[in-house]
């Protein structure tokens, strides 16, 4: 098989309302395990992105080594993303001392950076254009960005509104860009990277009201019943829901 033959389809997903429930249940997964991990069973921050960085690596390799969409792989990605974003978020933010402002500042500065990035090499940032790897590789890079990006940010924002008022901001947000997409023709690759962002602090806002002390305005459940409740819904999603690679917002329109 040549490499042009083996990349001739794109291996991630169609975007359709499942491919969004999955993705927010994924982040949400992200948070709760990764808190589970360097706050529940005290690892810390930095040890607990050491092991997390790891089967990350793994998985990002086989997807990209992969002939074609695997639905469980791609999504098993995505979890490894929003898991060991959560908590090199945290240890940046916490940590380091540098906090949520400065965190969210560099980790969306390193978002642009990738994005330019990508585009400068490949020619488009286009998600219907993940058909080298090359361009497979600067994805899954700008994935991990966002993903921590969103701990910090969604951290940062319940900090001032609380969770129940970060739900509530990142749903508008999130409502604001499918309005933009209905009835605006404003780049859809724009628009698919914004939703893909901000489904994350929406997940990290979600993943902290279930398992923040009362105390805190969370719901107090179990960090390790919240994951693995988590997993199976995300594991029955991915059986119920057709997974299929597909075309992305933006396919008829010229490269972003």
């Amino acid at each position: 098989m040549t490499e042009n033959t083996r990349y001739a389809l794109s291996k991630v997903p169609e975007v359709t309302l499942g491919f969004w429930i999955i993705k927010i249940a994924a982040t949400t997964l992200g948070e709760t395990g990764g808190d589970a991990l360097s706050m529940s069973m005290n690892l810390g921050y930095l040890v607990s992105t050491i092991i997390l960085i790891v089967p990350f690596l793994i998985l990002v390799v086989a997807q990209i080594k992969a002939s074609r969409f695997y639905p469980f792989l791609y999504w098993s990605v995505i979890v490894a993303t929003t898991l060991a974003g959560t908590t090199m978020a945290d240890f940046a933010d916490r940590s380091l001392g540098i906090g949520y402002p400065g965190g969210t500042a560099i980790l969306f500065t390193l978002v642009i950076l990738s994005l330019v990035v990508w585009k400068y090499a490949v020619g488009t940032v286009s998600v219907n254009n993940i058909v080298t790897p090359k361009a497979e590789m600067f994805y899954w890079l700008t994935i991990l960005f966002s993903n921590t990006l969103g701990t910090a940010l969604g951290d940062w924002t319940s900090e001032g509104t609380g969770f129940a008022g970060g739900i509530y901001l990142f749903l508008a947000l999130l409502a604001v860009i499918a309005l933009l997409y209905f009835f605006t023709k404003i780049s859809r690759t724009v628009l698919f990277w914004a939703a893909f962002i901000l489904t994350r602090p929406l997940g990290a806002t979600v993943g902290d009201f279930l398992t923040k002390p009362h105390a805190s305005g969370g719901l107090n459940l179990s960090r390790f019943v919240s994951t693995g409740v988590l997993a199976v819904f995300i594991i029955a999603c991915i059986l119920l829901i057709p997974q299929r690679a597909g075309h992305h917002p933006g396919h008829s329109e010229e490269a972003a």
